[in-house]
């Protein structure tokens, strides 16, 4: 092929747009809020209290999506068909599970916060 040589290129040129565009999105964000009289250290140093709980709960549920499709392909289904979008959904849909139950728990501790009116 007469293109090979443009991967490494490619890939260097798109690493340094990713890293760039990062920087500088984060410094435009910095300086808005500085304009708006906000202070952007406040924020960057924000505990997030149910971080670990939402990603706990997203591989619970994306590990039993892929356990049940392991069991529905060695159990269901006969062995000409490709079970692959099996995998893929159930993972996925065992993940949404867990991302909603996390959702669920966050949003029942923040109303046990709240005194009631």
């Amino acid at each position: 092929m007469h293109g090979e040589f443009l991967i490494p290129i490619v890939m260097f040129a798109g690493g340094f747009a990713m890293v760039f565009g990062i920087v500088y999105l984060k410094t435009r964000q910095n300086l808005a809020m500085i304009e708006k009289g906000m202070n952007p250290k406040e924020f960057a140093n924000r505990p997030v209290p149910f971080r670990n709980l939402k990603w706990g709960l997203l591989l619970i549920g994306a590990g039993i999506g892929l356990l049940l499709a392991f069991l529905i392909d060695t159990l269901a289904i006969p062995r000409e068909v490709e079970p692959v979008a099996i995998y893929f959904a159930l993972i996925a849909i065992g993940g949404g599970i867990g991302l909603v139950a996390s959702y669920r728990i966050e949003k029942k501790e923040l109303l046990d916060r709240e005194p009631n009116q």
